[in-house]
């Protein structure tokens, strides 16, 4: 990798990150539509995107070249999730409820290295397991004492662990990936939207500001993703564990300073459990890594030597 390469992941990966952080921003502008409305718009102009996407790079012998049966089920399952995921994240939004939204992404990381040791059978190193049993120490008390939003949480970090590790066992690469789910979930959401502009209720057509933006959730959605489908390419491990505290992090605070949801000393205390989790997750990712690295140079120069 080179230093140019590491820099441009960087920043590819930054650029990501900062736009899932301020998208709660974008769907407040959003607010006078129902959640389902702009879940449909966002997958059917997504699909329009990356149509012209993979067209402009020609990659549709390489997509279908991946396609078997076996792919499809996965994606379809991959799909229902990301589905979920981003219907209760606009609707938290919507309902004053981005704090609850940033829990669940900042448990999300964790929720992955749990599901790695009990479906993958990877071995949890010891900081992990340290870090998951403090996180788990504060969703257990905003069960006890918020459990009104607690299933907010525990839903998004759930559908998106669970569709992470839907996608690394699938055998299609991130782009193929995404537009293949949007191309399943594109058919009943362009149904929905049709039967709602013949009904009247649908949204479109009625403010031309709320029509861009509701076409412009396509760009939204899929831009971060492919950019951070580059960084991945260019970035070690490490760097996108630390990277991935970059969204959750912005949607604390756009929640507190700029939506004014309320910080209750409860948020405090939970959050501070999941951030310190976090961290150690975070600086053991680093770690190791470093570890890794060393252990294969040190490998290298015991085979060249004579």
């Amino acid at each position: 990798m080179t230093d140019n390469g590491a820099r441009g992941g960087l920043l590819l990966g930054l650029g990501a990150y900062t736009m899932w952080g301020v998208l709660p921003l974008y769907f407040r502008l959003l607010a006078s539509v129902p959640a389902l409305e702009v879940l449909a718009h966002r997958v059917v102009w997504s699909a329009v995107l990356l149509i012209l996407v993979v067209s402009v790079m020609r990659r549709w012998g390489a997509i279908r070249a991946a396609v078997n049966a076996r792919t499809i089920a996965m994606l379809v399952a991959s799909a229902v999730l990301i589905a979920i995921n981003w219907l209760i994240y606009i609707w938290a939004v919507n309902n004053g409820q981005t704090l609850a939204g940033s829990l669940g992404y900042f448990i999300n990381p964790l929720v992955n290295v749990a599901l790695g040791v009990a479906i993958l059978g990877e071995r949890l190193r010891k900081w992990q397991g340290v870090a998951i049993a403090i996180a788990a120490v504060g969703v257990i008390i905003m069960a006890l004492f918020a459990i009104d939003t607690l299933w907010i949480s525990l839903t998004l970090a759930a559908s998106f662990g669970i569709y992470g590790l839907v996608r690394k066992v699938v055998a299609i690469d991130s782009l193929g990936g995404l537009l293949i789910e949007t191309l399943l979930l594109a058919p009943p959401s362009l149904i929905f939207l049709l039967v709602a502009a013949g009904d009247g209720t649908g949204a479109m057509g009625r403010d031309l500001s709320i029509d861009v933006l509701l076409v412009v959730l396509g760009v939204v959605t899929a831009l971060p993703l492919l950019m951070f489908a580059a960084a991945a390419r260019r970035l070690p491990y490490s760097v996108l564990a630390l990277l991935q505290y970059v969204a959750p992090t912005l949607q604390f605070f756009v929640a507190v300073a700029i939506f004014g949801e309320p910080l209750r000393p409860l948020h405090l205390v939970v959050f501070g459990l999941i951030w310190i989790g976090c961290a150690i997750f975070a600086w053991d990712s680093v770690r190791a890594s470093r570890t890794a690295r060393r252990t294969a140079r040190e490998a290298l120069g015991a085979t060249a030597a004579p």
